[in-house]
């Protein structure tokens, strides 16, 4: 069973994540989607889009089709996004039978577990570019600059409202993945508070394992530094994937 927030607890996502607190990331993810690749930049393909926070940004600038393999995700992106095609599918699997200009997989690449789970979402993506597209990957970390931490957070909706405790840490440190714990609180209307625990887990791999894996599919990778005003310069990273011309 996966986590509640993509499930039975879907439509409290808007109150955990709103889109208005994507805004300066989407805005790098579009300056570096755009000075990837030796195409032009018109069609993105978004895997894992989630609830569509990104999309609702980067659809100013991108004809965009976004998948992911929650149905009640799916659902909130098309009530913000109605002008997206929305897709049903698994990163590692989904075969669209077209191509893009460029594709995206934000922090759902986390729920890439394995190496084999990378690689095969890196090969989706793969081949759903054009020659002389590009792909961006985000994960939350690296193994380099993994640090256990604790975060909160939360907003007011119409008749309801969440809070969160985040609390990111690795059991095992010789193993692939990091768990990732959330508390959410939530209220509707003036009743009690209810409180749900959610455990999520999440890969952790090297740069290098990172680079290794983009090359195997066939990928001119590169490291990226994330720019983003809540990092430290230098602290998290991102990857493009460059698909040859020919």
């Amino acid at each position: 069973m996966g986590p509640k927030l993509y499930d039975q607890l879907a439509d409290w996502w808007p109150l955990l994540s709103h889109p208005a607190d994507y805004a300066e990331e989407a805005e790098f993810f579009g300056r570096t989607l755009r000075g990837a690749g030796n195409q032009p930049a018109r069609t993105l393909l978004e895997l894992g889009s989630g609830g569509g926070n990104n999309a609702s940004h980067l659809k100013r600038e991108f004809e965009m089709t976004l998948v992911d393999l929650s149905p009640g995700m799916l659902a909130v992106s098309r009530t913000l996004n109605p002008e997206c095609a929305h897709v049903r599918g698994d990163m590692r699997h989904v075969r669209l039978g077209r191509q893009f200009d460029r594709v995206l997989i934000h922090d759902a690449i986390a729920y890439m577990t394995s190496k084999d789970d990378l690689r095969m979402a890196m090969q989706t993506a793969y081949e759903h570019l054009r020659p002389g597209g590009a792909a961006l990957f985000v994960p939350d970390f690296v193994r380099e600059n993994f640090k256990a931490d604790t975060s909160h957070g939360g907003h007011d909706g119409e008749g309801r409202s969440l809070r969160y405790l985040q609390w990111t840490w690795d059991p095992d440190p010789s193993d692939d993945t990091i768990v990732v714990d959330f508390a959410y609180m939530l209220r509707e209307g003036g009743g009690a508070v209810m409180v749900e625990h959610d455990r999520h887990i999440n890969g952790l791999f090297s740069q290098g394992e990172w680079l290794r894996l983009m090359s195997d599919v066939g990928f001119c990778p590169s490291v990226v530094p994330f720019e983003h005003s809540e990092f430290e310069p230098g602290t998290h990273v991102v990857f493009v994937g460059e698909k040859p011309s020919k």
